[in-house]
């Protein structure tokens, strides 16, 4: 099947000139003037392979169907030659602003409008061709990089450079809310800090504070073995979705386990306890390992708490933000689980420092 070309000249003799001319190569179509051109474009647009436009013509001109094309976004993809006896510098400077790729004058020599219009037609379709290897070759670059960013490959050979890094991943991971981790962070400084002042027996320093409030970053960086079709899920899992949901403590446990050599062992070891953890509760009814009481490593006590308020005060794909006060209510009484007592009361003396953060 031929490719189209439309001719646009008000002269019939000039049409008939570029017909001959063309008509071996090209189903040629024809318009007398610029309204007629924009009614066989809009009908043609995916179909024309290029348009031979006459700039002086009545109803409407060529500058006008230009106009018209450029408001649609046709001329990135049409390729226009303009066919003129006029040879205004200013025109064509006019033309070339527009994006036309060629010119041919009046009267036309048969072997140089072959050669200019095929030229044109070829160059176009490889322009095209080109700009979609582009966008194929870029939709898969982005396909790697939103891989690249749910892995840890390479870990830097610090503490926390390699959280920070394996943090990066989780938020990029967690489309929900971008500032969940660093939020998780701020809330287990101040309950940690609150636990050291209040509960001495605990033998808290100032060292494990910092440790803890960095491994806390990982908490949830299970989550980048989990389907986006679960995490993204908004609304309530099934039974078997959540089930998988609920592998990200021991998916993240695998991933912190896989880096050897790399970090200080205390480093290593509040960073597992908190990803295992952080959903066991104080009554032995969380998960992965029903753990109950003072069983529960202190660190994922901490953070589970710290986790559990940042998912009530913000909003989720599969549900929307509760006020810090009902949020403050709700675990209290009870209602997200059994929090150790201690900790509860601590949350009680650090409520207004909690709310601070989400200001």
């Amino acid at each position: 099947m031929k490719a189209k070309i439309l001719v646009v000249d008000d002269v019939d003799l000039n049409r008939e000139i570029l017909n001959e001319i063309l008509s071996d190569d090209y189903e040629v179509l024809e318009a007398s003037n610029g309204e007629e051109a924009l009614e066989i474009i809009n009908r043609e647009e995916d179909n024309l392979a290029g348009v031979l436009l006459d700039l002086q013509m009545p109803v409407m001109n060529g500058f006008e169907v230009l106009e018209s094309m450029k408001r649609k976004g046709m001329l990135k993809r049409i390729p226009i030659i303009i066919i003129t006896a006029e040879g205004s510098i200013e025109n064509e400077r006019h033309c070339y602003d527009y994006g036309v790729m060629e010119f041919i004058r009046k009267p036309f020599d048969g072997i140089l409008v072959k050669l200019r219009v095929g030229n044109v037609v070829a160059l176009n379709v490889y322009k095209n061709h080109l700009e979609d290897k582009v966008a194929e070759q870029t939709d898969e670059l982005q396909v790697q990089n939103r891989r690249l960013k749910e892995q840890a490959e390479k870990l830097a050979s610090s503490n926390q450079r390699i959280i920070e890094i394996l943090g990066n991943v989780v938020e990029s991971r967690n489309l929900e809310s971008g500032q969940h981790v660093q939020r998780v962070k701020k809330y287990t400084e101040i309950l940690a800090r609150t636990m050291m002042e209040n509960y001495p027996e605990y033998t808290i320093s100032q060292e494990y504070i910092d440790v803890i409030v960095a491994a806390s970053a990982l908490h949830d960086v299970g989550k980048v073995a989990i389907p986006d079709s679960i995490l993204l899920k908004p609304g309530k899992l099934t039974k078997e979705e959540f089930d998988i949901m609920k592998t990200h403590t021991t998916e993240g446990c695998k991933l912190i386990q896989n880096i050897e050599d790399v970090w200080s062992e205390e480093y290593e070891r509040a960073c597992y306890e908190i990803c295992r953890h952080h959903h066991e509760r104080f009554d032995g009814r969380g998960y992965p390992d029903g753990l109950g009481g003072d069983e529960i490593p202190l660190a994922a006590q901490i953070v589970s708490i710290a986790d559990v308020y940042d998912a009530l005060v913000h909003e989720r794909v599969y549900k929307d933000a509760y006020s810090s006060g009902e949020a403050f209510r709700m675990i209290i009484s009870g209602e997200c689980g059994v929090f150790s007592p201690k900790l509860l009361e601590c949350f009680i003396d650090a409520r207004y420092q909690l709310e601070e953060v989400n200001d």
